[in-house]
C-alpha cells in the first residue's frame, strides 16, 4: 500500500504528468515521469480505464501496480511524480511479467 504522501490526489496533477511528463511505453503499460518542482517523496497515479475489464479486474491490476510501485519506491529518485496507465493487455498477464515491465520503465525513466 502507498501511503498518502506518495500518492497523486488531483486531476491536475495527473494531466500535467501525463502532458508534460516523459513517456515509456511497454507492452501492458504506459508510464510517464514528470520531475516535481519541490523536493518530496515520488509520487505515484494510476489509470485503469474500463477498456482494461470490469471493476473487479480494473481494481486487481491497480493493487497488483500499486504493490509493484511500493516495491520499486526505495529505489526511485525523490521529487518526480509518476502516472502508470494500464493497457488492456495487463489484465491477462503474469505478475511478474507486469512487474518486469514497470520495472524496466522506472528504471529507464525514474531513477
Amino acid at each position: 500500500m502507498l501511503a498518502r504522501p506518495n500518492r497523486l490526489t488531483r486531476g491536475a496533477e495527473y494531466k500535467a504528468v501525463v502532458r508534460r511528463g516523459r513517456r515509456c511505453a511497454g507492452a501492458h503499460t504506459v508510464t510517464y515521469v514528470k520531475p516535481a518542482e519541490a523536493d518530496g517523496p515520488a509520487r505515484f497515479g494510476f489509470i485503469v480505464s474500463r477498456q482494461v475489464g470490469g471493476a473487479v479486474v480494473r481494481n486487481t491490476v491497480r493493487r497488483r501496480l500499486k504493490a509493484l510501485c511500493a516495491e520499486a519506491l526505495p529505489s526511485l529518485g525523490a521529487g518526480n511524480d509518476i502516472v502508470i496507465r494500464a493497457l488492456p493487455s495487463a489484465a491477462a498477464v503474469p505478475f511478474g511479467e507486469l512487474r518486469d515491465d514497470v520495472v524496466r520503465c522506472l528504471a529507464r525513466r525514474a531513477a
